[in-house]
């Protein structure tokens, strides 16, 4: 007989399996000396390709001061070029460099292997189940994205 949760339930449920999903994700990646906040922002600007400093802390939802701190600190171990906006030199707009680029995908890479060995553990119903329901898990991630 199938367990029956509130919608409140199935949300706090759902919530703690994602968010130590992605806690332990997030402890996988190349053996650099970042903090886990320099990879946040160096993965968001290399999913960005280029942003304003003001859009990165805005997306980020942090500081600008943090994140100035923090791409000084990529800018300084070569994973991000800081350039002045053309039209206004107090505008700052950030692109990652080429080992910024191999690291975002090296820090992927080793998640997505890391994720697909513990798939491996499920039963194949298991992993019919968790397939039939990622495209309910985009449908979320989408709502929440534009704030509904």
């Amino acid at each position: 007989m199938a367990e029956t949760l509130t919608r409140t339930e199935v949300a706090g449920r759902l919530r703690t399996a994602l968010g130590r999903l992605n806690r332990y994700l997030r402890l996988t990646h190349p053996d650099t000396n970042l903090s886990p906040s320099q990879r946040e922002v160096l993965t968001a600007v290399a999913r960005a390709g280029e942003i304003g400093s003001g859009d990165l802390a805005a997306s980020e939802g942090l500081n600008p001061t943090m994140v100035s701190r923090i791409l000084a600190q990529l800018e300084s171990a070569g994973l991000v070029a800081r350039t002045s906006g053309e039209a206004d030199a107090r505008v700052v707009r950030v692109s990652p460099t080429p080992r910024g680029r191999w690291l975002v995908q090296t820090m992927r890479d080793e998640r997505t292997d890391a994720l697909a060995r513990a798939l491996e553990d499920l039963t194949p119903a298991q992993r019919r189940r968790l397939v039939e329901a990622l495209p309910a898990l985009e449908a979320v991630v989408e709502a929440l994205r534009e704030g509904r």
